[in-house]
């Protein structure tokens, strides 16, 4: 029975409805320190609709429950802020809006007190900025529009562009390309004041680049619907007194627009949900077009490092002959009778990914309960396997898909388990990022065999089809690889993760390999080389080259520089990885490189003034930022490794432990990007070098003057391509009889020959230092 009561408790008092002598039901409570609350009770506790003021000023109006701010309610402080949302647990949690003192406004999701999800920021000055959000800063995909027309719609890590995206200038020109940290780096393309940018073209952009996925529609539904019901979920358990995190308020000084320049600004309705942003897209790069025909448009390749121009040539969008396309439609036909999507008999290849993540999910969760031990002799071979059915329909032990019917056939199971214990790779870290719900990206195109590779959605792992006789050759070796790779933490052979089979109930199979991505880095890689130490043939068409080409021998026009202890280490287990491939008959084998390369000082004193192409009437220059920068004059330091600094958790690529150099006093080391991060160095992983590169200069008609351009680089590097086997020699010794190969190649099917090419060509890219 309910009743009306005065309770006077240390100074707090309280007035309304108790139960026994507690509150309960609608009341008035004093604390001794000004506070006040006014509403209904439970037990006890604040509990239902109520309102309670701090003697700062601040004060909520709305639910609580259990003595927490729960459900929905207002926060108004003094300094004029106010938050209307969502709470959970005393913090903001859910869909909400705040409004800052300084009147800047955020309309979006909430977790734990910051922003995160999906959301609209609006600053004072005019900036907007709509897409994700984690941990309070903007990460994934978003448009940022600034006051003066300015627009960038692409990815964001931590606050800044980092990663594909396209700016639009207020004046109508667009660049397409690549950001990281807010920096430009790598390869874009500029498109002038008035060129035709149709949609159709950066809807291909986005694709390209990953801005889009197949998952976003439906997303504003579901961001309506979360919208219509904020008011009853949510994080945290802290006391009323100070308890309120500032969440938020943002400087839109460090994102500034490309230029400074205001040409009026664009007619553009920004919209809150992810896929109504791709369509807002669309809508942008129709904006502005000119009649210009497609064929006519002005544009210019550009090359980024950290935000420093290094090159720039006008782009040829000349039309292709009918000659020229015709020989393009052979070759994709070509490339399509290769490739082993066509198994499928017209099906899209998400078949063949989904079919893939179902036999891991499969494999990975059978086989990791089982108590770890030894391999045995009988763990080997390829009658050491599962083999699992997967109907459409499901089974007792297998779930219902949308895929075709197919048997799954999983190979060594119990290595490949120890091969991940090996490298300290996590099953279920494993298993999400190939299984997770973003899935598998198909990379752009087919290798010369016709394999297919995938990329893990959070490009950890790389999935390559195989042919019947690698399947062979892995299966064959793997005894000897599981010894090496033990025996030899630091080696720079390919890491296999996982070896599987998936066969159509008419007999047609697909075998796939899953290995580690040795370019999934911390910082961008600025060129790709596979260097197998031969001159002959050995060189990639300039037309075909582009951002992502990876390039040969006679493209490496760099020798590189290393601390001796570093070069030490890694000769000494290429000769050992190459010892191992010789024992198993191997040839043909690329070691892979990747070179990131740090803007050099040298080139911010040839950079045009601000105004120079304005003046010239060449294209908008939109490098007024990298103009300010401060770029140390050098690039990158060795510095004492400290554990507690860097990153030493393992990944897909990571090999062993953390070097010496003999630089730093023979000590561990980490490798220290002034400005940028510290990353431990590890062997084929963040090793520093000086990259020398020759440039001839004519000074007269008898002489000639040597120059050299030296760079800061960090390089990635691994052998790849193992698993031809000594089969090859031959088709090599058939080759011959062209008059394409040279003399040498007869001696290349040997093994021996070859790893002794292979390393005295890599001794010669890596010169040891007089």
């Amino acid at each position: 029975m309910l009743m009306t009561e005065e309770i006077k408790l240390d100074g707090d008092v309280y007035y309304g409805n108790v139960k026994g002598k507690i509150p309960h039901g609608t009341g008035r409570y004093t604390w001794s320190d000004g506070t006040v609350y006014d509403g209904n009770w439970e037990d006890g506790k604040m509990s239902g609709r109520g309102q309670i003021s701090w003697p700062s000023g601040t004060n909520y109006e709305g639910d609580f429950s259990g003595g927490y701010l729960h459900g929905f309610g207002t926060l108004t402080k003094l300094d004029g802020s106010v938050y209307k949302g969502s709470w959970r647990l005393n913090i903001q949690n859910g869909f909400g809006r705040k409004q800052y003192s300084n009147s800047d406004v955020y309309d979006g999701c909430w977790k734990d007190g910051v922003h995160e999800g999906s959301g609209k920021y609006a600053w004072s000055n005019g900036n907007i900025y709509i897409g994700n959000w984690k941990a309070g800063k903007m990460c994934g995909r978003g448009v940022m529009k600034w006051l003066n027309g300015d627009l960038f719609d692409g990815s964001w890590s931590n606050g800044h562009r980092h990663g594909s995206g396209v700016y639009r200038f207020a004046d109508g020109s667009y660049y397409f390309g690549t950001w990281t940290k807010g920096l430009k780096d790598g390869q874009g393309t500029l498109y002038a004041a008035g060129s035709k940018c149709k949609s159709q073209s950066f809807r291909r952009f986005e694709k390209k680049k990953g801005l889009v996925s197949d998952g976003s529609s439906g997303r504003s539904d579901r961001l309506r619907d979360s919208e219509r019901n904020v008011g009853r979920s949510l994080s945290e358990k802290i006391s009323f007194n100070g308890f309120f995190r500032d969440s938020g308020r943002i400087s839109s000084k460090r994102l500034p627009p490309e230029e400074d320049y205001s040409i009026g600004d664009s007619a553009i309705e920004l919209s809150l949900s992810t896929s109504e942003n791709t369509d807002m897209l669309s809508r942008i790069s129709d904006e502005g077009e000119s009649e210009l025909d497609s064929d006519s448009t002005v544009a210019w390749e550009r090359e980024y490092m950290q935000g420093v121009l290094m090159k720039e040539r006008v782009k040829n969008n000349a039309g292709l002959s009918s000659k020229n396309k015709q020989q393009s439609k052979l070759h994709a036909n070509e490339v399509k009778t290769k490739s082993c999507v066509d198994i499928f008999e017209g099906h899209k290849s998400y078949c063949l990914m989904l079919n893939l993540q179902l036999g891991i999910r499969y494999t990975v969760g059978k086989i990791t309960p089982v108590p770890m031990r030894e391999v045995r002799s009988s763990d080997f071979g390829e009658r050491a396997r599962i083999r699992m059915y997967f109907p459409r329909k499901g089974s007792q032990f297998t779930p219902p898909h949308y895929s075709v019917d197919f048997y799954w056939k999983d190979y060594c199971p119990m290595v490949f388990r120890n091969l991940r214990e090996l490298f300290k790779l996590d099953a279920a870290e494993y298993m999400m990022s190939i299984c997770g719900d973003d899935g598998l990206r198909e990379l752009s195109s087919p290798g010369k065999s016709g394999s297919i590779f995938y990329l893990s959605h959070d490009d950890r792992f790389v999935i390559k089809t195989l042919r019947r006789s690698e399947l062979e050759v892995l299966l064959k070796m793997l005894p000897s690889y599981y010894d090496h790779v033990k025996m030899y933490d630091n080696t720079l052979i390919t890491k296999f993760f996982g070896l599987h089979e998936i066969a159509l109930r008419g007999g047609k199979k697909v075998r796939f390999i899953v290995m580690g991505n040795m370019f999934k880095t911390e910082l961008r890689i600025h060129r790709r080389y596979d260097l197998k130490g031969s001159y002959h043939g050995r060189v990639t068409n300039k037309d075909d080259i582009d951002e992502g080409t990876t390039l040969k021998d006679l493209d490496l026009a760099y020798e590189f520089h290393m601390d001796k202890s570093l070069r030490e280490a890694l000769f000494k287990q290429i000769r050992l990885d190459c010892k191992f491939l010789e024992s198993q008959q191997i040839i043909d084998y690329s070691l892979l490189l990747g070179l990131h390369f740090r803007a050099p000082e040298h080139l911010k004193a040839l950079l045009e003034p601000p105004d120079a192409k304005h003046r010239s009437g060449s294209p908008v220059d939109d490098d007024s930022v990298s103009r300010d920068l401060s770029i140390p004059p050098k690039g990158l330091l060795l510095v004492t490794h400290e554990p507690s600094s860097v990153n030493t958790a393992p990944g897909p690529h990571i090999r062993g432990n953390t070097l010496r150099a003999f630089s730093v006093g023979d000590k561990e080391v980490d490798l220290l990007l002034p400005g940028t991060a510290r990353l431990r160095v590890q062997l084929g992983v963040n090793m520093p070098a000086q990259a020398n590169r020759k440039v001839s200069q004519d000074v007269s008609d008898s002489a000639e003057v040597e120059l050299f351009e030296v760079y800061d680089v960090v390089l990635y590097l691994g052998i790849i391509d193992i698993l031809q086997d000594y089969s090859m020699r031959k088709k090599i010794e058939h080759a011959c009889k062209s008059v394409r190969y040279d003399p040498m190649s007869i001696s290349v099917a040997d093994p021996k020959f070859y790893s002794n090419r292979f390393v005295n060509f890599l001794e010669k890219v890596f010169p040891i230092d007089r």
